[in-house]
């Protein structure tokens, strides 16, 4: 669903049913993409005095051999379309508009463009009578590449505490910035040194445990598809021998492992920053530590050092052993009847497969011996699972099981969704973020790398098309992509710009980046 305030759909709405369907805006890409959190709120302004088409299409492209589906919308939908070439603004192609029904979402009719047929490469669009022109799309291999590469690097475009040169971070270089001693929120007396990190939000406050739910999306990407992943992004660690998401991600972790009280195993758990620059009268304050921090802290610490322990051992085994502790201490200090969490049992689950640890094998034990709700598992009870069913040491085969169809029935239900709406998605037709869309993939990336289905594949592929422009809004949500731009609605919708949906989008790619690809019938 929409994250967004209702004026957000509202207004959408009544520029949607305001669309002429004629005339294309043309939006010059910006290039800066300097980093926005979408956690502070947006003041939006929605004075979009242009018109969109009502013909839907991927601003980005399709590649040849895929299936390629334009939306229409209208009260009288013509019975066929023409694809253009841009260029020559020839024809060459026509095809029958096969109508879906009347949906309430868009009170009108929708009708689907098929052009699958048609492979050669080059920029066109779709155009029919009454509903004029699509905005304009390629057709051609590795359209995906520059968008992977790029959400990647927006990490490295946030580290906090060292000088980004302009030859390596472009428009986003930055001086060395919030590298004083921070004070404890508890005793302004004690101070403490926590650079470091990435940057969560435009004053550098930081959280761990909105972190940690990056981190283990990062490193599932990897897991699942380490080939998506090369050594040579442009960062200042290409080069080294060493996955440059790793590197990003030891980033991270070398500022966690400054949030860990030595004496507890406590976490703090996060950084504020007050409002304004880097500038004289700026004060850092470390938050007091929680439980949550301490789960979320042993999960993603315990996950990244078990990859780790390939390129460096002695830094992997300390993240594992301050993981350990982290967990160890929210056990003994939860309260009582406190129950199950989603980052306690990820967080049992990575320590015991990186360890063999009895006291998190109980704990798994306890939990599933408990009959945990399972019907509706979050993106980190998801990670948790996925991580028991890889487990190489011993594990339960029953609680494998009632893992795999916990994830798969929240898949299937995911892909009836889809198979019941209009444009091919669980999502509506107006979305003000992609937030939900991107939290669904992530369950169908990992169900459809379990078992490749084809129909998963599909999903995961029409969510991609509605991401870059094939929704009821006509808008790219995805950096420098479209004529028309989320910039044009508010900065800060873009999936990029935003802290954790930008690494959701980073998974759902790294399928696609994996040498197998997408499968589409």
């Amino acid at each position: 669903m929409c994250k967004k305030t209702s004026a957000l759909i509202i207004t959408a709405a009544l520029v949607l049913t305001g669309c002429s369907g004629t005339g294309v805006y043309k939006v010059s890409p910006d290039a800066d993409s300097t980093f926005v959190s979408m956690e502070n709120e947006a003041v939006i302004s929605y004075d979009v005095p242009m018109s969109r088409p009502h013909i839907l299409t991927d601003q980005l492209g399709y590649e040849p051999g895929s299936r390629k589906l334009s939306f229409m919308y209208g009260k009288d939908l013509p019975e066929e379309f023409e694809l253009v070439d841009a260029s020559t603004l020839k024809t060459v192609f026509t095809g029958k508009v096969e109508s879906k029904g009347y949906y309430d979402d868009y009170s009108s009719e929708i009708g689907v463009a098929d052009f699958s047929e048609y492979d050669t490469p080059g920029t066109y669009y779709i155009e029919s009578k009454h509903l004029g022109r699509s905005y304009t799309f390629d057709i051609g291999s590795n359209l995906y590449d520059d968008i992977f590469r790029e959400a990647c690097r927006t990490y490295y475009y946030n580290r906090c505490g060292i000088t980004l040169t302009e030859d390596q971070a472009g428009v986003n270089a930055h001086n060395a910035c919030h590298t004083q001693n921070a004070v404890l929120r508890q005793d302004m007396t004690v101070q403490r040194d926590v650079t470091g990190g990435w940057h969560q939000d435009s004053t550098g406050s930081k959280d761990i445990v909105s972190s940690s739910k990056v981190m283990g999306c990062l490193l599932l990407s990897y897991e699942l598809f380490p080939d998506a992943f090369t050594d040579d992004t442009g960062i200042p660690e290409s080069g080294n021998g060493i996955p440059d998401i790793l590197d990003e991600a030891r980033y991270e972790t070398e500022w966690f492992l400054k949030m860990q009280d030595d004496e507890t195993g406590a976490v703090f758990s996060g950084i504020t920053v007050t409002p304004g620059s880097n500038g004289p009268g700026m004060m850092i304050y470390v938050e007091k530590p929680d439980m949550e921090s301490a789960r979320a802290f042993a999960f993603a610490v315990a996950k990244f050092g078990y990859f780790y322990q390939t390129y460096d051992i002695e830094f992997a085994t300390m993240c594992l052993k301050a993981a350990d502790r982290a967990f160890k201490y929210s056990l003994l200090n939860e309260e009582a009847g406190e129950g199950n969490t989603p980052f306690k049992l990820a967080a049992a689950c990575e320590i015991y497969r990186a360890s063999g640890s009895e006291q998190c094998q109980t704990y798994i034990d306890s939990y599933f011996g408990s009959s945990p709700v399972l019907d509706d598992p979050d993106e980190i009870t998801v990670q948790g699972l996925v991580t028991y069913i890889n487990t190489k040491v011993s594990v339960n085969r029953d609680y494998c099981t009632t893992a795999i169809n916990a994830i798969l029935k929240e898949a299937e239900e995911i892909s009836e969704k889809s198979r019941n709406s209009a444009l091919l998605v669980p999502e509506g037709p107006i979305a003000a973020d992609c937030t939900e869309l991107l939290s669904d993939m992530l369950v169908m990336t990992v169900v459809d790398h379990i078992i490749t289905n084809n129909e998963y594949d599909n999903v995961l592929v029409n969510s991609l098309h509605y991401i870059l422009g094939r929704n009821g809004m006509s808008v790219s949500y995805i950096d420098n992509v479209g004529e028309f731009s989320y910039r044009q609605l508010h900065d800060s919708l873009g999936i990029m710009k935003q802290f954790g949906t930008n690494s959701e989008l980073i998974f759902m790619l790294s399928r696609m980046m994996s040498r197998d690809g997408f499968v589409e019938e």
